[in-house]
This record gives structure tokens, C-alpha cells and sequence, in this order.
């Protein structure tokens, strides 16, 4: 399975966030990895998109769109720190 890094994200989170989320550092709730979450490891061949992380591989965020919604999971991210 080939991946993408967490940068290519970008484009697809900017549709439900104001600024650009994988500038933000997130932390892996299976292993404790902090880390930006452009440094996640996308994977664009399922239903939609999973990023994994990039220590343990564990899923951090899952992006799955059709016609007239989108289902965002953060479920492997149990903190998001943003900078002010």
C-alpha cells in the first residue's frame, strides 16, 4: 500500500476548518507520540481517507464524504494542541 504524509490532508480538513489542521501537533492515543499532524501517513485507497501515525501506525483521523455530508473521526487523537 503506498501512503501520502499528513500535508495532504490540507486540502480536505480546510473544507471544515479555518485554518490549515495538520499544522497542529496531535497526540496518538496509542502511543503517546506528539507529533504535527502533517507527520501522519495518509492512506487514500479505502472507502476515504485514514491517517495513520507515524510511529505506531495506529489510526489518528478517518475522512469519509458523500453527496451531502462527511463523517470526520478523531478517534486515534486524543489531544489536538493549536497555537494562538
Amino acid at each position: 500500500m503506498t501512503h501520502l504524509d499528513g500535508n495532504a490532508l490540507a486540502g480536505e480538513l480546510t473544507k471544515f476548518f479555518a485554518f490549515d489542521v495538520t499544522t497542529a501537533r496531535g497526540r496518538c492515543a496509542s502511543c503517546g507520540t506528539i507529533a504535527e499532524l502533517a507527520r501522519a501517513m495518509l492512506y487514500t485507497d479505502a472507502a476515504g481517507l485514514v491517517a495513520r501515525c507515524g510511529t505506531c501506525d495506529a489510526v489518528l483521523v478517518t475522512v469519509v464524504e458523500s453527496d451531502d455530508r462527511a463523517w470526520l473521526g478523531f478517534s486515534g487523537v486524543s489531544a489536538i494542541e493549536l497555537r494562538r
